[in-house]
C-alpha cells in the first residue's frame, strides 16, 4: 500500500472513532477521497481505489486520444494511463511534487489517473449529496453527485464512467 494511501486511510479511521455511534446507525455515509484538478476539487469512493502513487514513468501508446498518456507497469501489471486535465479540456500541467496517480478499480476495468493534488478522505451523509443537475448529461456522464460540506462542494465523480473505454 502506498504512504498516500495509508494516510488517507489513516484519518478515514481517525474520522470514524470521533464520529457518535447514533450518527453512524441513523446515517447513510459515504466514504471518499478528494483531490485537485485544476482549480476544481474532486471525490470518488475510496472503495474504488486501488492504490495512490507518485508519478512513475510510463510508454506512450500510438493512435490513442490525448488524454490517454500511455501504459505503466505497477507491479507487473499494464495499467493505461488517463490525464484528467486533458480529459475535462483543461490546459496540461507538468508534474510537480504534488501530482499523484490514483488507480482506480470498478470489476474487471482498472486504470491510473493523474492528478494535480491529493486533498483528504471525506465522509458525506448521502443525504448531503445532490444529484447531477439537470444541464449536465446524467446518463454518460462523469458526475455522481454534489456532495455538500461546510467547507464548500464537492464533485464526485462516477468510477464506472471514469474507466468506461471510449476509443
Amino acid at each position: 500500500m502506498s504512504a498516500a494511501l495509508g494516510e488517507v486511510l489513516k484519518k478515514q479511521k481517525e474520522q470514524l472513532v470521533s464520529v457518535p455511534e447514533k450518527e453512524k446507525i441513523d446515517e447513510d455515509i459515504m466514504q471518499l477521497v478528494g483531490f485537485i484538478v485544476g482549480e476544481e476539487e474532486y471525490a470518488i469512493p475510496i472503495l474504488s481505489i486501488q492504490e495512490i502513487i507518485k508519478p512513475i514513468d510510463y510508454t506512450r501508446v500510438p493512435k490513442t486520444p490525448e488524454y490517454v498518456l500511455g501504459v505503466f507497469n505497477l507491479r507487473g501489471n499494464v495499467i493505461p494511463l488517463i490525464d484528467l486535465r486533458k480529459k475535462f479540456s483543461l490546459p496540461s500541467k507538468h508534474i510537480d511534487g504534488d501530482t499523484r496517480y490514483i488507480v482506480l478499480k470498478d470489476g474487471d476495468n482498472i486504470a491510473g489517473f493523474v492528478i494535480d493534488k491529493l486533498t483528504e478522505a471525506i465522509r458525506i451523509k448521502k443525504s448531503q449529496i445532490e444529484e447531477t443537475p439537470e444541464t449536465m448529461n446524467k446518463k454518460d456522464g462523469f458526475i455522481y453527485g454534489i456532495g455538500k460540506r461546510d467547507s464548500g462542494i464537492v464533485t464526485i465523480l462516477k468510477v464506472d464512467s471514469l474507466l468506461k473505454k471510449d476509443f
